[in-house]
């Protein structure tokens, strides 16, 4: 088939969503189909600019492309399930979550806080609901997705899972005192709870934390006001091999994220043979771990935290028992691209 796969891009950010994105073009076309990835650039503000993007898709028609056809689109995220097609589907990654389980959060106060933004997540629910309902198929790329589309806008869908980026290259090493947190610095992956649970951990052992965003000299301040600089380091972005490296020698993983709609860190953690540290508010990844057998939930505390490393510390064997079941949790999930294509294709 002529497949085109709609989304959109923020440009110099890279996370999960390009990793889906190009996870899955890859595998059409391993499989024989013509695929194209087709984007636009995104914008988070001010709400003008959301609702440009929004009136942008809206107008889009992929019923022809230059003499073209396409025989079906698959739409990633908001706002590209917008667009006209005969035979679309929506394997949904994101909605635009400041307007639903983040409206009147710390995480969205600018926003909900304003009639603009009130006048915005009621065009963005109603423009949901209608271009959603256009889809022959809907599909969410986790449980926690699914939830939120049944919660505010009334629609079913079928929780899919996909494979992380580097699936078959994790491997294990022994551990070495260290936590590592990789992941984009933002204000909803919360580093500051890692950050301040080191003033209370009683181990000898440091946080590494990887990636790079909009939130580092924020994260190296609060380093350098509790005086943990021997203790906590952000190392910016590494290379898929030094990714690799650092997951498979560490003591654990720190997935603090709050209400993460999937969490590939959770799954690299499992590939890894590592146990994974996460919150009661993480989201997706309260799904995968299970608290003392494949790795530790804790409430979103600095001293809840600053137990729970210091519990894997000092029963390295108990860790390292919890890493490998997490693995086996893994593999028993049939987490693979070959299952991805047969659900959204058949």
């Amino acid at each position: 088939m002529r497949i085109a796969i709609a989304t959109v891009q923020v440009p110099f950010i890279r996370g999960g969503a390009d990793n889906h994105t190009t996870g899955l073009a890859n595998f059409l076309c391993e499989l024989g189909h013509e695929v194209e990835i087709i984007s636009m650039p995104f914008r988070f503000s001010p709400v003008s600019e959301v609702l440009r993007s929004m009136k942008i898709w809206e107008s889009e028609n992929f019923g022809n492309m230059n003499g073209y056809s396409i025989d079906l689109v698959i739409c990633l995220q908001f706002p590209s399930f917008y667009l006209k097609h005969d035979h679309k589907i929506a394997w949904i990654i994101h909605q635009y979550r400041p307007v639903y389980e983040l409206w009147n959060t710390s995480f969205s106060k600018t926003l909900s806080h304003n009639n603009e933004g009130e006048i915005l997540r009621e065009e963005i629910i109603k423009s949901d609901n209608i271009s959603l309902k256009q889809c022959k198929k809907i599909l969410a790329n986790s449980k926690t997705v699914a939830a939120r589309l049944w919660r505010f806008n009334n629609i079913r869908s079928i929780p899919l899972y996909h494979p992380p980026k580097l699936t078959t290259h994790f491997y294990n090493e022994p551990a070495q005192p260290y936590i590592f947190y990789p992941s984009r610095l933002e204000s909803l992956k919360r580093q500051e709870l890692l950050i301040k649970a080191m003033s209370f951990v009683e181990s000898p052992i440091t946080a590494i934390l990887a990636g790079d965003g909009g939130r580092r000299k924020d994260l190296q301040s609060l380093i350098e006001q509790l005086y943990l600089n021997q203790r906590v380091r952000l190392i910016g972005r590494i290379t898929d091999a030094e990714l690799l490296g650092f997951y498979a020698h560490c003591l654990g993983i720190f997935f603090g994220a709050y209400d993460e709609d999937y969490g590939y860190i959770t799954l690299e953690a499992m590939l890894a043979a590592k146990p994974v540290i996460i919150c009661t508010d993480s989201g997706e990844p309260l799904e995968f771990v299970v608290t003392g057998q494949t790795g530790l939930v804790v409430e979103p505390e600095p001293e809840a935290i600053a137990q729970a490393i210091d519990q894997l510390y000092f029963n390295q064997k108990a860790a390292a028992e919890m890493g490998k079941a997490g693995l086996e949790r893994y593999q028993s999930l049939n987490i693979s691209w070959e299952n991805v294509v047969q659900k959204l294709l058949y």
